[in-house]
């Protein structure tokens, strides 16, 4: 695409420039054959100062007001040169007072003065192609490769101010290998030597000032940017270049108009409201300062304010703009400047010009007019005597100031010293062909050439090996591209006491300084909209805080994204952050979600209220059975003790009160230990509890049905049959526990997915399979337990408890059916507090079941507990 665009410029300007040339050639053959018939054409004039050595120069001092369109029926109007260009004047004034310099040095080309013919192409293509045919031509009326200075042909040319005009000058140069040094133009297509091989300048590149834009938007966090550029080669190119490094480092362009130089408004309409709707504050503008004006007059028109403009070497320094009425607009633009030195005694000489004591007066009377609003007349130049009543006169009394030849109030001059060092490189490179002093540099066979007599392509090889070496800094030098180093000053334009804008000086840009040292800016010396020193914000979405990440918008450029929170688990610690990072296994984010803290660690605690009343409960719960053994034991020789297989009570009531103290294991710090055992002990000891009460269950059925006549059950009747059901039921709990923990066994994990934010200490039971079938067991012992107590419930027997056993027997039940899923329902800590609840629920219902009526018969109704009670109850029986 770059390709591209450069050869249909080059065609285009080509064109232009070999077609004038050959109009120019047949209207000279015409007049020579017929000189009654031929084309008319305006005449050229310059400045010009007689001299040993011409230099030539082109400076666009005015600009062109007027536009009208051809009617192809009569001759164009000449293209009329209407508004003096103070900076340009001021530059054209920097060539004149460097040749000055020359001349009055004695050690510089001693015996010789150097003239000059300038030219005024008042910003207009034509005119600079008609200015450099005259410097070349020496004739008004120009015609190509014809000259007649004889032997005074300008040995280079100082110029021109843009690009595109440079260009198009360096295309016609080039064809005779004429030396000439731009003092402005930085267009990267002039760095070509294989088409501009005779080209050099004073000025950096714009390679290298668009990469440096670019640095300075990203220095100020500026990444929705707004350009705008001349329809010229200076403005596309920088334009383009600028882009290209923009998305590079990361910032997007909002917007990118052209100024159409050809129209009178420039398309300043278009660009103002382009601006004043745009939500980009920042907006880099590639231009020139007569460029600009209509575009800053339409922005004062339209009343727009509040945005940043970021300037261009072309227009940063320019007295144009920086007037009262801009600078509500222009108050805190920042931007690069050439960097320059000191020009001694140049100030001076600004201020000691007078119309009518300078010689040759070169457009002093314009400036003079335009300076002091006043007006001259021809007489008054010369006599000094006219005097009009219906306009304010020119006295010639009028002083010029310091505010007046430097109106920004700049201690260096940028633009005016590019011209001083190009006119100084011509001088010193004359300098070193009048010696001879270049190593290979002399011609026709070893000879040397005479300074008085030589043409200008004998020249250009001393000017490509010209150093400019001043006392202070570096020397300026131009590389095998014809380019010097690129250096930079950055300025901020901020509000003077007077209302006006003047440029300070607040940073450097070195391309030649290592990696991230070329851009310097003291950031507390810039001054924004208002005077204020916060720095304006151009974003398209506003950054994204830490703990959240980038997602882009659809069909939108990059910089224009949303701001999403970093999911579950995950941070970023970064503003303006693409992805969010997972946390270690054993962290978390914090509440901002912006670094990981560790998780805590959860597990069912002594300490904690849950834990704290859980263990009370089973310790008071375990001494129930305790206390109600101690009165067994006590009341061992009772009725009602006898009655329900005393032992088989003992035993039961031991294993309840295991039963209660197992449920300890299940609170503290799960060690492997812990792990191993609780669950075992509770199978354990729940199955020799429910066997007992099976083993009850039987020994009632048998008991009854015993007594029947020739019945084969009283061989059961004893203690054996009920150890041996206790021994068996729990022989294969205690044998399923084994294979459990030998095959799976339970072991301590660090549960970091059930609960974020949380590391749950539990333990693992190793086999669901196992657990589940070892509360299956239980299940199925109860059962049992309870459908042989169920049909034993009526059976005729004294403290018959088979009724209390279906009771206690459908509590157990009905507690561990509950408790499947609230088990599986709850995570963490809750988990083991549920399994705790069941536990001492399903104990303490076979305590109330079981025991407390006993207990209530032994404490509460004694009389019944008595021998003579039950036999005149068995007696009563009988009779009725």
């Amino acid at each position: 695409m770059h390709l591209r665009s450069y050869l249909k410029t080059l065609f285009c300007h080509n064109t232009v420039v070999y077609w004038m040339i050959l109009c120019l050639k047949f209207s000279c053959v015409a007049q020579l054959l017929v000189p009654e018939c031929h084309l008319q054409r305006n005449l050229v004039k310059g400045f010009s100062r007689d001299g040993d050595i011409l230099v030539g120069g082109t400076f666009a001092i005015h600009d062109a007001r007027e536009y009208e369109s051809p009617t192809f029926t009569e001759t164009p109007a000449r293209i009329s040169c209407q508004t003096l260009m103070f900076d340009d004047f001021q530059w054209f004034q920097a060539m004149l007072f460097a040749i000055e310099d020359v001349n009055r040095n004695p050690n510089l080309l001693p015996n010789i003065t150097l003239g000059f013919r300038i030219h005024d192409s008042c910003m207009v293509i034509q005119r600079a192609i008609e200015g450099t045919l005259w410097i070349l031509t020496g004739q008004e009326e120009p015609t190509p490769n014809y000259q007649c200075l004889r032997n005074r042909l300008p040995v280079a040319i100082i110029g021109d101010v843009t690009s595109t005009r440079s260009i198009l000058l360096a295309q016609i140069l080039s064809l005779y290998r004429h030396p000439q040094i731009s003092y402005s133009a930085s267009s990267p297509l002039l760095s070509d030597r294989n088409q501009f091989p005779s080209f050099f300048r004073t000025v950096p590149s714009d390679d290298f000032q668009s990469r440096g834009l670019a640095e300075l938007v990203i220095y100020f966090n500026w990444t929705w940017v707004g350009l705008i550029a001349d329809d010229d080669d200076y403005g596309q190119q920088g334009i383009k270049l600028l882009q290209e490094e923009l998305i590079k480092i990361g910032a997007c362009v909002a917007f990118s108009r052209n100024i159409v130089t050809s129209r009178a408004d420039k398309n300043a309409f278009d660009i103002v409201q382009m601006i004043k709707n745009s939500s980009a504050n920042a907006i880099v503008i590639f231009s020139n300062s007569g460029n600009m004006v209509a575009v800053m007059d339409e922005m004062v028109r339209q009343s727009v304010t509040g945005k940043i403009f970021v300037a261009t070497e072309g227009w940063s320094t320019s007295a144009l703009l920086l007037v009262e009425k801009y600078s509500e607009i222009l108050t805190g633009t920042i931007g690069f400047e050439i960097h320059s030195r000191e020009m001694p005694g140049f100030e001076e000489y600004l201020t000691n010009l007078h119309p009518l004591n300078t010689r040759d007066h070169m457009l002093l009377q314009e400036f003079w007019e335009d300076t002091f609003s006043c007006k001259f007349q021809q007489e008054v130049v010369e006599s000094l005597n006219v005097y009009s009543n219906d306009t304010v006169q020119c006295t010639g009394a009028e002083k010029l100031e310091k505010q007046h030849v430097n109106p920004s109030g700049v201690t260096r001059f940028g633009l005016p010293y590019k011209i001083y060092t190009a006119v100084s490189a011509i001088a010193l490179a004359l300098q070193d062909l009048s010696s001879c002093s270049l190593t290979g540099a002399s011609f026709d066979q070893g000879t040397c050439v005479d300074i008085k007599g030589f043409q200008p392509w004998q020249l250009l090889r001393y000017i490509k090996n010209v150093s400019l070496k001043e006392n202070v800094g570096r020397g300026a030098f131009f590389d095998e591209h014809g380019n010097p180093p690129a250096q930079y000053d950055i300025l901020n334009w901020q509000l003077s006491h007077k209302g006006t804008l003047r440029p300070v000086k607040v940073g450097a840009y070195d391309s030649s300084a290592p990696p991230g040292e070329t851009l310097n800016i003291n950031t507390s010396s810039v001054r924004w909209i208002g005077g204020d020193t916060k720095v304006p914000v151009s974003v398209c979405s506003p950054l994204c805080s830490p703990g959240s990440r980038k997602v882009a918008k659809e069909e939108e450029p990059a910089c224009c994204f949303l701001c999403v929170p970093c999911p579950q688990g995950a941070i970023s610690n970064q503003t303006d952050s693409i992805d969010c990072f997972k946390c270690p296994w054993d962290q978390w984010p914090n509440q901002k979600q912006d670094s990981c803290i560790l998780k805590i660690i959860e597990f069912l605690h002594y300490e904690e209220p849950l834990g704290t009343m859980l263990t009370a409960t089973t310790i008071l719960s375990s001494i129930l059975p305790v206390t109600i053994l101690g009165l067994f034991v006590y009341y061992r020789n009772t009725p009602i003790v006898r009655a329900n297989n005393r032992e088989l009570s003992f035993i039961l009531l031991l294993c309840l009160t295991l039963c209660f103290l197992c449920s300890l294991a299940f609170i503290g710090y799960p060690s492997q230990e812990k792990c191993l055992l609780r669950q075992v002990a509770f199978g354990i000891t729940f199955a020799v509890c429910v066997s007992c009460i099976l083993a009850k269950t039987i020994m009632v059925v048998i008991a009854f049905n015993a007594t029947k006549p020739n019945s084969n059950l009283k061989k059961w009747i004893g203690p054996q049959l009920s150890y041996i059901v206790i021994n068996v039921c729990t022989l294969i709990q205690v044998l399923f526990c084994i294979f459990w923990l030998v095959l799976a066994p339970p072991f301590t994990e660090r549960n970091i997915t059930s609960k974020p934010g949380i590391i749950v200490l539990e333990c693992n039971e190793g086999s669901s399979i196992a657990f589940w079938g070892m509360l299956g067991y239980l299940g199925l012992l109860a059962t049992i337990s309870f459908i042989v107590a169920f049909l034993a419930r009526k059976l005729p027997a004294s403290f018959n408890e088979a009724k209390f056993i279906t009771f206690s027997m459908l509590a157990f039940l009905t507690v561990w059916l509950s408790f499947i899923p609230a088990y599986l329902s709850t995570q963490g800590k809750y988990m083991v507090a549920m399994e705790i609840f069941a536990i001492l629920s399903s104990s303490s219902s076979l305590i109330f079941c079981i025991f407390f009526p006993k207990c209530y018969i032994i404490l509460f109704r004694s009389e019944i507990n008595t021998k003579e009670y039950l036999l005149g109850r068995e007696t009563a029986k009988v009779q009725s």
